[in-house]
Formats: structure tokens, C-alpha cells, sequence
């Protein structure tokens, strides 16, 4: 990606920009737009190999990037990219927390329990939802989201043109049927966003998130599509309940977040959380 490929003109000329789960589709996206834009970028993945394709590809379009294997739910494994971020880049500028995502043992089979449900010994229901399913689930997004800021956020410290940027979920907004540990823990990262704007308030730090609606990714496939490749039940309701009638795509999240990651476009922006989901937090169903 160039410069003059990006959805709006923001240079972020030497910043240093951490992305953590960027060996992914959507933060993949990001991690090249920012280089675009002039940063340079630290690609942080649990799988060191995901990372290296990422920044391949920037190095490949002219851009500034590294990668580093970093666990978020781990805070040595936080600690040692972070000290090897400065090593090769210097002080991070910006976070961006894009490490996330939810589980089936996390999942309950139907959208609305009935009587007798628990009888069935194969149906997984609320009431023998995996435990660890739960807390690994929960912990991943807002653990996840809370350790990485606790490790880079010393580096921006009463330092001009910081900032933090969560990606929360318009399950935020309103919870999705079966997925109560990802609603939930995407709710908290809504709100720890708000808290953390707060407290950083006074330091320099703004901190926003943007809530991606329903992009069809490799994460929720099982999801929204049948192992024939043909939509399910799910699917339908998704987009009938989605005003601009279909999904979105991981590039349709560069404008908005460069926008509030640039100091000079959104100095006066902090604990916001931007839905960027075709209506779909915004349609009553009538």
C-alpha cells in the first residue's frame, strides 16, 4: 500500500506504532496503512512467523516495519518485544490493541434456551458453558487489551502526540446471541477505553477505540458460512439487520483509525468509541 492509496492524507512520518494481533487479516490491513502513512511499525503476533509476512509485504511497498512474537496475555513476553521494539524503533508513540477474538468452548449451540435443553447431554447450552472457555475468551480481549497498554503506555509519558487505540466490537453495543464471553469482554474493552481516557488524560495519552461491525473474516467463517461455503441461518439475519445490507471489509477501518491515531486530525478526541458497522448498532429491526 502507498501513500496515495490511503482513504485520507494523514502522515504519521517517524511515529513508532506497536499493533499487537497484526499477523492477522484487520490488523494486518492496519499495520500497512500506518506504514503507508509514514510510521514505522512493530508487528506484534503470538505467531512470530503471521508477523513476518505482514511486514514482508510493507518492506516490500518501501515502508518501515519489524516484527517481534509477543503472547498479550503474557507480561515478560510484553516486556521483551517492548525492550526489543526500542532497540530497533525507539519509544512507541502509538498502541494499537488488536489482539482479540472469541472461542466455541466460549459458545452456547442455540440463540434462546427452551425447556427441557438441559437434558441433552450434546447441547451445549448456558448452563455448562466451558469454564476456561469463558476465561480464556474474556481474558484474551480485555487482558489483552489492558497488559500491552500497561507496558507501551510508559513510553508515551508526558509525551506530545501519544495515543492508544482498542478495537472494541459492536457486540459492545448490543450482545449477539451465543457469544455472551466475547459481548461481555468486548464490552469491557468499550469501557476500560473510556476509564484509561481518563486517567491519561493529564499526561498526554489519548486513548479511543473504533467497533467494528460484522467483517467476514477467517475468525468467524464457522460462523456466518456452511462448510459448503453457502450462508447460514446467520448470515441472513445479519444482514437483513444491517441498514447498508452486507459486510464490511478490513480496509474500511483505515480511515477511522488513522484519523483518531493522528494527533494533528483528532487532538481533541479521547474516550471515544467509534462503531464502524454499516448501521447495524443503530437498526431497531423496524
Amino acid at each position: 500500500m502507498k501513500f496515495e492509496d490511503l482513504p485520507i492524507g494523514v502522515k504519521l512520518t517517524d511515529k513508532v506504532v506497536a499493533i499487537t494481533g497484526a499477523g492477522g487479516v484487520i490488523c494486518g490491513a492496519l499495520s500497512k496503512a500506518i506504514a503507508a502513512a509514514g510510521a514505522k511499525v512493530a508487528v506484534l503476533d503470538l505467531k512470530l512467523e503471521s508477523a513476518m509476512k505482514v511486514v514482508e509485504e510493507i518492506r516490500a511497498d518501501g515502508g518501515i516495519a519489524y516484527g517481534y512474537a509477543a503472547n498479550v496475555l503474557e507480561l515478560e513476553s510484553l516486556k521483551k518485544a517492548h525492550d526489543d521494539i526500542n532497540k530497533d524503533l525507539g519509544k512507541v508513540d502509538i498502541l494499537i490493541n488488536g489482539a482479540g477474538g472469541n472461542n466455541p468452548r466460549a459458545n452456547t449451540d442455540k440463540e434462546y434456551y427452551e425447556v427441557g435443553d438441559i437434558d441433552d447431554p450434546e447441547l451445549k447450552t448456558f448452563f455448562n458453558l466451558d469454564s476456561s472457555g469463558v476465561s480464556f475468551v474474556f481474558n484474551l480481549n480485555f487482558l489483552g487489551t489492558l497488559l500491552p497498554s500497561q507496558v507501551f503506555a510508559k513510553d508515551m509519558l508526558g509525551r506530545e502526540g501519544c495515543s492508544i487505540l482498542n478495537i472494541s466490537s459492536m457486540n459492545a453495543f448490543t450482545p449477539l446471541t451465543k457469544i455472551p464471553a466475547y459481548s461481555g469482554a468486548k464490552a469491557a474493552v468499550s469501557n476500560f477505553t473510556k476509564w484509561l481516557a481518563v486517567h491519561f488524560s493529564k499526561v498526554n495519552i489519548r486513548v479511543n477505540a473504533i467497533a467494528p461491525g460484522f467483517l467476514a473474516t477467517a475468525q468467524n467463517k464457522s460462523l456466518l458460512f456452511n462448510p459448503d461455503g453457502t450462508p447460514t441461518a446467520r448470515t441472513g439475519k445479519i444482514i437483513n439487520a444491517t441498514p447498508m445490507g452486507r459486510f464490511g471489509e478490513p480496509d474500511e477501518l483505515i480511515g477511522a483509525t488513522l484519523f483518531l491515531i493522528s494527533d494533528k486530525a483528532s487532538s481533541f478526541i479521547t474516550g471515544v468509541v467509534l462503531p464502524i458497522d454499516g448501521g447495524f448498532s443503530s437498526y431497531s429491526g423496524v
